[in-house]
């Protein structure tokens, strides 16, 4: 589907950990990967550069900032910021992620608008390779053949759209807010509407257009992200099923499972063994 952006909101106060972008006129090579971990609260400066740029998070949520909108992208997705797109990355939690640097010449079969794109198993691992790599990596010819199949993989993904939208529109907004506080908040659509005085049908109209999808949707993915944080502490499924409000261990992990692609426990596998 068209990637779906979120209203961006601007921010309340300045980051803890201010970062600089790497480059600033040209990448010592047509394509260049870096990776780096970031404590929480961590932000890039809005800048733009003459490349692409392809973000992948290995643990953590990125968001990235472009114009007024905002992006989330979790580790089932990456997002492709194509050359002279002016945005702004940063992170609530700690996260450790990487960008893909392609020059301009070499991005003609990639998306030419802003997306998040679907990381299949294949990029997944090449990411992973590229990142446990000493840095930096003479550009041998293998090396340079591994960065090339991940750029190939990124040609050939599916976007994904926005992976958890957000909105300033004066009914959602208020609803948005207090599922990010409190995300085991079980009120159906006639409650919260009732709550922001409108009727429900509008609130889910209201959802549909700038969500791009209902609002239990929505909250799912809330609640997807939310845990993946809490797995990766070593929280029980239990407990995390619990505080995010479902009735059941087993109704958590199957919907976990129906978004991520991998049970709850299977997740914190995957990830740890990559650390």
């Amino acid at each position: 589907m068209p990637p779906h952006r979120q209203n961006a909101r601007p921010t309340a106060r300045p980051p803890k950990h201010p970062q600089q972008s790497p480059f600033s006129h040209a990448l010592p090579s047509p394509l260049y990967f870096r990776a780096e971990e970031l404590p929480a609260d961590a932000a890039y400066p809005h800048h733009q550069h003459l490349w692409g740029e392809f973000v992948y998070a290995f643990r953590g949520v990125m968001e990235v900032e472009v114009q007024q909108h905002r992006y989330l992208v979790p580790p089932q997705c990456g997002l492709w910021l194509p050359p002279d797109v002016a945005h702004r990355g940063l992170n609530r939690q700690a996260v450790h992620f990487s960008s893909l640097y392609v020059s301009r010449e070499l991005t003609a079969e990639l998306p030419r608008d802003v997306c998040a794109l679907s990381v299949s198993p294949l990029l997944r691992a090449v990411l992973e390779e590229l990142r446990l790599l000493p840095a930096p990596m003479p550009h041998t010819p293998a090396y340079t053949r591994l960065l090339q199949v991940a750029l190939d993989q990124i040609a050939q993904a599916r976007q994904a759209g926005s992976y958890l939208p957000s909105s300033n529109d004066p009914l959602l907004a208020p609803v948005i807010e207090a599922l990010m506080a409190e995300p085991g908040d079980a009120r159906t659509v006639a409650q919260w509407a009732a709550r922001v005085h409108t009727t429900e049908r509008t609130l889910m109209r209201r959802a549909q257009s700038e969500l791009g999808m209902t609002l239990a949707q929505w909250r799912q993915r809330l609640r997807v992200v939310k845990a993946m944080p809490l797995l990766l502490a070593g929280e029980t499924v239990e407990n995390i099923a619990h505080d995010l409000g479902y009735a059941s261990s087993s109704a958590f992990i199957a919907m976990f499972r129906s978004l991520a692609g991998v049970t709850p426990d299977g997740y914190r596998r995957n990830t740890h063994s990559d650390r």
